[in-house]
Parts: C-alpha cells; structure tokens; sequence
C-alpha cells in the first residue's frame, strides 16, 4: 500500500447537537460508515460554576469551537467533516488551517514513521508530497442559533491575571511558583476522564488547599479519543494493551484542554494564557520534502502565536505564551526545586503513576521517570521528595546507564556529563559517547526559532527574567550557529512583541 489516500475509510463525521446548559456544554460525534452505518459518541465539558448562556451568542460560538476541536484529529479519514454550530469568519479559517496542519503532523509523524498502533499494509505508505493532506471537505452548518450572530464583543481584561493550564507536571508548577509572586495565578486543571488525571492529582489537590482561583473542568476527551481508535480499521485491536511513550494516532489534543480553559479565562476577565513549554519543544523537521514540526506543533511557539492572532481577530485581548521558552528541561527543573521545593513535591511526571495511601505516585520504570530522576540527582537533589523510592531511584540512574532518554543532543549531553562528573552512573561505550559538556544549557537560551523575546508581551519579561537570572548561569544568544554570552538588560528587554510588528 503506498497512497495515503487510503487512509480515508469513513464517509462522514459529524460534530452536532450541540447542547449548552450553564455548567456544561456537550455535543454529539457521530461517524458515518461507508456502507452507511452510524455510531456516535458524545463530547462533554463540564464546570462547577455556570459560565454558559445560551441565549447568548458569544457563548454559543465559543462552545461551538470547544467541541469542533478533538475533531481536527481525523481530517485524513473522512471525506467530509460537518460541523454544526455557530461559527464566524475567524473561526473557519481557524480550523481549516489547524486541520490542514494536524492532518499533515499526523501522515508525517503517525504513518510515515514507525508506529507499533497501526496494522499491516498502513504501516508501509510511502511518502507523498500533496497539496493539500486533508482528505475531508469541510463543512459549516447552524441548525440549532439560527437566531444568534457573533459580534465582536470585547471583554475587559486584567494584564496582571493569569490562567496556567494546569497538571502535575514540573512545567506548570514551575510556572504557578513564578506568577504567584509577579501577578494573580489561576490553575485550571483540566479533568481528562483517563489515566492522565493521575498525573495532576497530587498538585490539584494541593493548590484546591492554598489557592482560591484553582478551578478544575473535567472533560471526556478521553473517551471519544478512544472510541474512535476503536472504529479505526488500521489499528490494532489490542491498541489499548500496547505500552508506548506516544498516542497511536492524534497530535491536536493541546488545544481540546486549551478550549476547557477559554470560557473561565473571558468570564474572569484573564489576559494571559499559560502553556508550560520549555526550548525544546519548538522544531521544525522534513521528511522527503514533507515540512512538519516533529508532531509537536500544539507545544511549539508557532502555536502559540497562532492562538494569540486568532484572539486578536475574535476582539479578545488574550496573550497566549509560555514563559519557559527559554529554559531547557534540566533548567526548569532546577528553578522549581531550588526555589519552589514545596511545589516540586508534588510533581508527578509520570503517565503510568498509581495510587498509594491517598498519593500519586511515579512507576520508576519508564523513559519519563529515569529522565526526571537524573535531573535531579544531577542537581544535588532527593527524587525521594516527589515520590521515588530508594530502589526506583537506583534503577532508573542503572537503567540511564544503559538506555537513551528523550532530549534533544545537547540537553541529553549535558545530564550526563554532569552525572558522569558526580559518578552517577558508569562511564561506558554508551554514556561515553552521549556525556558531553553544553554549558549553554543552565543558561537562558534565546534564538530566531525557539525562542524569541518578541514572542513575550512586554509586561512579564523583566518580572520573569529578574527571577529567572537567579538560577541560570548566564543569558546566551545564538549567533552563526555559536552561543555568543550577553547580558539581560532592560534595553534588551525592549523587542517589539510579534502582534505588534504586524507578525
């Protein structure tokens, strides 16, 4: 089998009937079979306190985009994609462009390249460059607010309020430590109905104790995302027995939760939207002439600014960012534990965490929990804080020893010269060849790609890099392919902000 084109293997999806009741907005997904055949599904959003009206069109329009969102998954599938609601200009253009995007992430970073989900002969298509990668039209109907139109109806928003899209993972803890001190932080957890939630347990149960803007959504996302799995004819059977570090088949699942969050964000007047992303997750690849982002499009800068641009086109003063852009994993990590310990001992960064008297806890055993246990041994610090026994900490620096973790060369370098220099593990054929020195790693990274001032509207940046300057070794900037040292100073804090430049 070699035309991607044959991936498309359902007549039509549908996302309808939408319903929007004050504390939940939810809405059916129906799959239209070639041979006519219908299953359907539903999509729901929930909240504690009321932030729907319907009667209101501004809230019909944003549920509207909220439940279109786990749909932009499955554009290389159908041949047509419906979706029923209350959308503007702005808002078409949006999900085109993201559906083309995803369906291109997915046939370069799901089919193109190993994927122990998928049955024989998908696993085997040859690389295609297309025009256009999304096999479905799509299509725009209103059956249910006929009697409503989307203005443009601005909020009144506050600079100095922020909502961190919220887990338990260093990232966002990380993020929460540093705004509680410069603004007014807002978690939002967004309650998946899978396993994933294990991960936030522990620090959503912390902050619910110390801060009264913590809000927790919940959502089924889950469900659906494996539900339609389920319906996939290229996937195994046994997809949900298979351990993997990867999803078998989605790549937009980001902007599912993102959209969780929009509602509180607009109700609370919120300026800022928080994504926990460090450097590296900004790249762009090519495979045979196929450009792409590495699947990692929904956690790159690029994605960010593309959310911020369509809330500027909505009339919505939002800035959407994350504040660790220029931090590397290794530096993160550092920042959290150094100056926010209580917060670090509740970080769980581990998809395969279980429960024990009441508390989350890491399995030990995967690629995640080795990474996360050699950081912080490499600075000086007790795994055993956030989880880690004696024995999982031994095993995890045996099995770095022997195995590869998932950074990019330099970041992955630098841990294990600094564990090989603390005689962490042994110097081998293995840790020989990666252990390497890259001191621009403790160092705040900036770059044209990953990693641009530009791209931090200019109220956060000297707040944020007063604090962050404590815990780097330096500021560096990268000029001819070489980290040239500078130092951050306010005349350097002063790049235009990318909306501003007409970007």
């Amino acid at each position: 089998m070699n035309d991607i084109r044959a991936l498309v293997v359902f007549n039509e999806l549908k996302v309808h009937q939408i319903i929007i009741e004050p504390k939940r907005v939810k809405a059916t997904y129906t799959i239209v079979k070639n041979d006519g055949e219908t299953v359907s599904n539903e999509l729901i959003y929930s909240y504690k306190d009321a932030y729907f009206d319907k009667s209101c069109a501004e809230d019909a329009n944003l549920a509207s985009m909220m439940v279109a969102q786990v749909a932009l998954n499955y554009g290389l599938f159908f041949k047509t994609i419906i979706f029923d609601g209350l959308f503007d200009a702005a808002d078409k253009r949006f999900l085109l462009d993201m559906i083309e995007n995803t369906s291109r992430e997915i046939t370069v970073n799901k089919f193109l390249v190993k994927n122990e989900f998928l049955k024989p002969p998908f696993d085997s298509l040859s690389p295609e460059k297309l025009a256009r990668y999304t096999a479905a039209d799509l299509n725009f109907i209103n059956s249910r607010f006929g009697n409503l139109r989307v203005g443009n109806n601005k909020v009144a928003l506050d600079i100095n309020k922020y909502a961190i899209l919220s887990s338990g993972g260093k990232d966002s803890l990380l993020t929460y430590g540093i705004i509680k001190e410069i603004g007014e932080p807002h978690p939002i957890f967004i309650n998946e109905s899978g396993r994933h939630w294990f991960t936030a347990i522990n620090a959503y149960d912390h902050f619910e104790k110390i801060e009264p803007n913590t809000v927790k959504p919940w959502c089924n996302s889950d469900r659906i995302f494996n539900w339609m799995l389920k319906q996939m004819p290229f996937i195994k059977e046994n997809f949900q027995n298979i351990r993997a570090d990867i999803y078998p088949i989605r790549l937009w699942t980001v902007a599912v939760f993102l959209f969780g969050v929009l509602p509180v964000a607009r109700k609370k007047g919120i300026a800022n939207i928080l994504i926990g992303n460090e450097y590296d997750t900004t790249v762009k690849g090519n495979h045979n002439g196929i450009s792409h982002y590495n699947g990692l499009y929904d956690q790159s800068k690029y994605f960010d600014n593309a959310l911020t641009r369509y809330y500027q086109k909505k009339g919505w003063n939002i800035y959407q960012y994350s504040i660790l852009r220029s931090l590397s994993e290794l530096l993160i990590l550092k920042v959290l534990v150094k100056r926010y310990p209580d917060l670090q001992r509740h970080q769980v960064s581990c998809h395969a965490a279980h429960e024990e008297e009441g508390r989350m806890l890491p399995c030990g055993k995967c690629e995640k929990c080795r990474r996360i246990v050699g950081m912080l041994k490499a600075l000086d610090e007790d795994p055993k804080r956030c989880g880690y026994s004696d024995n999982q900490i031994e095993n995890g620096l045996k099995a770095l020893g022997q195995q590869k973790v998932k950074q990019i060369g330099s970041d992955a370098a630098h841990l294990y010269d600094l564990l090989l220099q603390k005689k962490l593990i042994e110097r081998n054929e293995h840790t020989s060849k990666i252990g390497k020195p890259h001191p621009e790693i403790v160092k705040l990274r900036f770059d044209n790609e990953r990693s641009l001032l530009s791209d931090l509207p200019k109220h956060i940046r000297k707040p944020l890099f007063t604090i962050l300057s404590k815990y780097s070794d330096g500021a560096v900037r990268l000029l001819d392919r070489k980290w040239h040292t500078f130092i951050i100073e306010d005349e350097v804090l002063e790049p235009v902000y990318f909306l501003d430049k007409g970007e």
